[in-house]
């Protein structure tokens, strides 16, 4: 099997150890990975601001920078359920008046998954060698489980990490409050939907809290650390990245 990886923006500025950790995943499972280095932003953030054409022009550069890929049969995985919402969901609506790259963009589309999507339903992976002592809830964001109504993936993957102890989140569908530039335009309502998820995360007892996305790790995570609060926020990859090289939670 081969990949391309789409990294994200925020993987790239501020989390490159989530990138690190598909691409160490990855390969564990034997699959090749390449990271076209001409990538740049899904355009989400310049669309959901009210800027198409900044968005579009964002799609028309990620069609032609995978496009080679579509040759080779590769999939394209990202790690983050709100990039691939961007892609699969808004990129044919930027593109419909172009037929060419529409074309392009619809055959694409097809082979772009997210992190955990890709493990369960592409890889069909079943056996995870990770060993990750903790107790931990996961939270699932709104592009990833309403956009592409994706909430079993990261749960199956990460049920089968050995030590790992899985506890429900309560109001577990509620938002927590990044949602991309509405944490800078609306930061007071931004701030209190973060902190009313910290409190139901609190509530859980757990120690760890887990996301696929990144707006969500970084939102909960700098939230958390101004409070000090001592909670660990990890991405799904980090976990059986971190468990898989034994540095899960209590063995570090």
């Amino acid at each position: 099997m081969k990949v391309a990886l789409f990294v994200t923006c925020l993987a790239d500025l501020f989390f490159p150890e989530v990138g690190k950790s598909v691409v160490h995943v990855l390969e564990k499972h034997g699959v090749e990975v390449d990271v076209p280095l001409d990538q740049t932003c899904c355009g989400q953030p310049a669309y959901n601001s009210g800027y198409p054409e900044a968005g579009r022009e964002a799609a028309r550069h990620f069609v032609r920078t995978f496009e080679p890929y579509l040759a080779a049969d590769w999939a394209i995985v990202l790690p983050s359920g709100s990039c691939t919402a961007m892609i699969r969901e808004v990129y044919p609506q930027l593109l419909a008046d172009e037929p060419e790259l529409l074309e392009k963009c619809l055959q694409i589309k097809e082979r772009v998954y997210e992190f955990s999507e890709f493990l369960v339903h592409v890889l069909g992976v079943e056996a995870i060698s990770a060993t990750y002592a903790a107790k931990a809830t996961v939270h699932h964001s709104c592009h990833m489980s309403r956009g592409l109504g994706l909430r079993q993936e990261p749960l199956e993957v990460l049920s089968r990490v050995k030590g790992l102890e899985l506890v429900p989140l309560s109001n577990a569908e509620d938002c927590c409050g990044f949602g991309g530039t509405f944490a800078v335009k609306m930061p007071q309502i931004s701030t209190a939907m973060g902190e009313e998820k910290l409190r139901h995360i609190r509530e859980t007892g757990a120690e760890v809290v887990v996301t696929s996305d990144l707006g969500c790790l970084m939102h909960l995570s700098g939230l958390a650390r101004r409070s000090g609060q001592s909670l660990v926020c990890k991405h799904v990859a980090q976990i059986l990245a971190e468990g898989e090289d034994g540095r899960g939670l209590r063995s570090r």
